[in-house]
């Protein structure tokens, strides 16, 4: 039994995602809540809301409970890349990348 939940076009960078998830990898639902409620990070938040998604979508589907459940796969891929244009000095234009990411994240049952 494997539950997902996805979220794309996230206004953050993979790599600011990936520091959160690889602490949270393989770990219970409950315990990897906990981690990420007290980390210090926005991307905390980001991917607290996807495993609660996640966990809402295994709850309606086969009526598990979270305390059975861990983070079979997570992962962070790179999305779309917006050029934007910073204005310098002497009429200069600097390139500014505002970069996104998908997140992804699958829970299965401890068995």
């Amino acid at each position: 039994m494997e539950a997902k939940a996805k979220q794309t076009d996230i206004k953050m960078t993979a790599r600011k995602l990936r520091r959160v998830i690889d602490a949270v990898r393989g770990k219970a639902v409950v315990e990897a809540q906990q981690v990420l409620r007290f980390m210090p990070y926005f991307a905390a938040k980001v991917v607290e809301k996807n495993l609660n998604a996640a966990v809402a979508n295994a709850r309606e589907k086969y009526g598990v409970a979270a305390e059975s459940l861990k983070i079979s796969e997570i992962f962070a891929d790179e999305s779309v890349t917006y050029k934007r244009a910073r204005t310098r000095a002497q009429g200069r234009m600097y390139s500014r990348m505002k970069r996104t990411s998908h997140l992804t994240l699958k829970v299965s049952d401890n068995n």
